[in-house]
This record gives C-alpha cells, sequence and structure tokens, in this order.
C-alpha cells in the first residue's frame, strides 16, 4: 500500500494501467507545456512561515454556494471512471465521501447518476458539456436533477477537443465495456472523434441563459484563464468561475492556472466563488491557491491514480492526506482560517513559469 501522496499514486498507477490508457489520462495537447506549468507554478512558490502565532487548530472549513465544506478541495471531473476500477464514479464517490470532499461528476461518467450520489451523503455537482442537440444536454441535466445533484458546471473551453498528441500516436480507443452510462446509445469509442461530431463548437454567453431557463441550478462555468473572461461569466449569470486549463489538454501554451488566479480573483471581487483545477498535488498546494484568492480546489489526476491503484480506498486516503497536509501547512504559517490566506503568505515567481 502506497503512501497516501500524490506522487506515490502516480508510480503505483503507472504500473498497474495499460500504456494506452496512462497515455491518455497522462496526456496533453501538443508538446504538453500547459501540463507541466499546472505543477510547476506551484513548485516555483514558497510559503512564509509564522513563528509563536497562537494559531491553534486551524480551520480548514469553507462555504461554497450556502454549503459549508470540511475542506475546500473537491474531486474534478473526469470521464471514464470505469476505465480504472469496476466500480468507476460510485467509487470515487464513496472514497471522496469519506475524506469530507464532494464529486464533480463528468457528463461522461461510465456510472448511472443516481448510483453515484447514492454512494455518498455530500450532493455532487454535474460537469456539463453542451451539445449539438440540446434534447440530449436537458436529458443529462434532467437526469442530474433526479439524481439530487445540486449544481452544474459548464465546461466552456472545448469548442473541440485539443490536439492531444499521445492518443493520435496510440490511436486511442476506450476500453471494451466503458461507455457514458447517462448518453444515450451511440459510438463513444473516440473520445476525439465523439467530441467533434457530438460537441457545440458555436456556443457564446447566451447558453447560460438557455441553461437558466432549464433548470434552476446554479451554474459554474469552468475553462476561464482571462480576467475578462470572469467578468463576462458573472454578468451572464454565472454562479461560479472555475480557474481552469483543462488539466493542460486544451490550449499548450494556455497559462498556468496558479498564475493567473490572483488576477481573476480580483476581478471578480468576491461577488461569486473562485475555485481552482490544475496542478494541485499537496496541501500546501492548496493553501497557496487559497492565498491568491482560491474559495475551493479541484483535484483530477491524482484521484484517477489512487483509484487505479487502491479504490475507493485509494481515494480516500490520497484526499484525506492531503487535507491533513493542508492543516499542518496553516499551522505551520500561523493561519488559523481559510480567510486569513492572503496573497503575503506566498513568496517567488508568479509569472508563468514553463518556457513557451
Amino acid at each position: 500500500m502506497p503512501v497516501p501522496t500524490a506522487q506515490a499514486y502516480q508510480a503505483a498507477a503507472h504500473e498497474v494501467m495499460d500504456r494506452h490508457l496512462w497515455d491518455f489520462v497522462e496526456g496533453g495537447a501538443g508538446d504538453e507545456r500547459a501540463v507541466l506549468a499546472n505543477v510547476h507554478a506551484f513548485d516555483a512558490v514558497r510559503l512564509r512561515p509564522r513563528v509563536l502565532t497562537g494559531c491553534g487548530e486551524p480551520s480548514t472549513k469553507t462555504r461554497i454556494l450556502g454549503r459549508h465544506w470540511r475542506t475546500p478541495i473537491a474531486v474534478a471531473p473526469m470521464a471514464y471512471h470505469t476505465a480504472f476500477d469496476d466500480g468507476g464514479e460510485v467509487s470515487t464517490a464513496s472514497g471522496a465521501d469519506r475524506a469530507g470532499c464532494p464529486l464533480v461528476v463528468s457528463t461522461l461518467a461510465g456510472r448511472r447518476f443516481a448510483d453515484i450520489a447514492a454512494a455518498t451523503t455530500i450532493a455532487p455537482w454535474l460537469q456539463l458539456y453542451c451539445f449539438k442537440d440540446r434534447s440530449v444536454t436537458r436529458h443529462v441535466i434532467e437526469t442530474a436533477e433526479a439524481a439530487g445533484f445540486e449544481a452544474l458546471v459548464l465546461t466552456v473551453d472545448t469548442p473541440r477537443l485539443g490536439r492531444r498528441l499521445r492518443d493520435e500516436r496510440n490511436g486511442f480507443r476506450l476500453p471494451d465495456g466503458v461507455l457514458p452510462a447517462n448518453l444515450p446509445p451511440g459510438d463513444f469509442s473516440s473520445p476525439s472523434e465523439h467530441s467533434r461530431t457530438a460537441f457545440d463548437p458555436g456556443l457564446d454567453w447566451t447558453v447560460l441563459d438557455w441553461l437558466r431557463s432549464i433548470t434552476a441550478l446554479p451554474v459554474l462555468v469552468k475553462g476561464v484563464l482571462a480576467a475578462e473572461d470572469a467578468e463576462l461569466a458573472i454578468k451572464a449569470g454565472a454562479a461560479g468561475v472555475i480557474v481552469s486549463n483543462h488539466g493542460g489538454r486544451q490550449l499548450d501554451r494556455a497559462p498556468a492556472t496558479l498564475d493567473v488566479l490572483a488576477e481573476i480573483a480580483a476581478a471578480v471581487d468576491g461577488r461569486c466563488p473562485v475555485l481552482l483545477d490544475g496542478g494541485v498535488r499537496r496541501g500546501s498546494d492548496v493553501l497557496a491557491a487559497a492565498a491568491l484568492g482560491a474559495d475551493a480546489v479541484l483535484i483530477g489526476r491524482p484521484v484517477l491514480h489512487a483509484l487505479a491503484a487502491e479504490g475507493s480506498e485509494g481515494v480516500a486516503r490520497l484526499l484525506v492526506a492531503v487535507a491533513e497536509e493542508l492543516a499542518d501547512t496553516m499551522v505551520l504559517t500561523g493561519t488559523a482560517s481559510l480567510s486569513d490566506a492572503r496573497p503575503e503568505l506566498v513568496i517567488g515567481r508568479r509569472q508563468p513559469t514553463v518556457e513557451l
């Protein structure tokens, strides 16, 4: 059983995963500069220790869309967990629940929304792709609503999928039996081909008006990397902004999410929650993101690694370890609560850290 760190689970997952599936998870767009940038941005900063602060036991609680979270950590939306564990998203949901972390469920989940929701005491959110056939989009939303999901996370950075060279070299196809359990039947074997035929490449901000016309669920916008787009999202009625470069899988020359977080948080100015996705590997990363303006973070690939290596138990162990390291880091920096995390806590370069 590996030590529950992102690095250890990555190594353990590499041992058990098929090579093509490994490349599908690890790979990014183009030369994968943006994949590296996310992690390197966190590695480039340091946190300022403080002493004799009387901090005591810190509070890691945060409040997002009216709900209190035990810790500012959620599981990022990722497709097809059934490729890594027979229980798929049900296993992930159960593990995340034990760690007190919400789960954002992909539109392309391999298990039924109702079964996923039944595996956790924390109401999930639905990550949403908007399809050319709006009736499919409506069906997905209605299915999630019926299962008790509490928010929508609209992915806005995929008018088309980025060119993922590892998958092209491998001629990647999903493993047999791995299908989206909440979509009408179709050919999903090639994720890139399915996206080209199914996703709506002509979306603009009016899609939020349409979504609000068919559901009362709050809609967060995921894929924002510019302060201008954060402002437009709020004007369009978004209930939250998620700073994300899709794990480096879309635009290869996109900036690291941490590098643009502060300017986006300043533009939002407390009008809605700001979450960060991309590069979070440890509790100290969570605190750095909080200091630069994030209300919470999403963790992606490390969760899939833990799921592949140890199933639900691995997911729980990983997320608990990150939360515990967050608390340790807060004590050592004299940060009594997340609201006390300020930009001056972070030392180091906050400009792009990978030469583009």
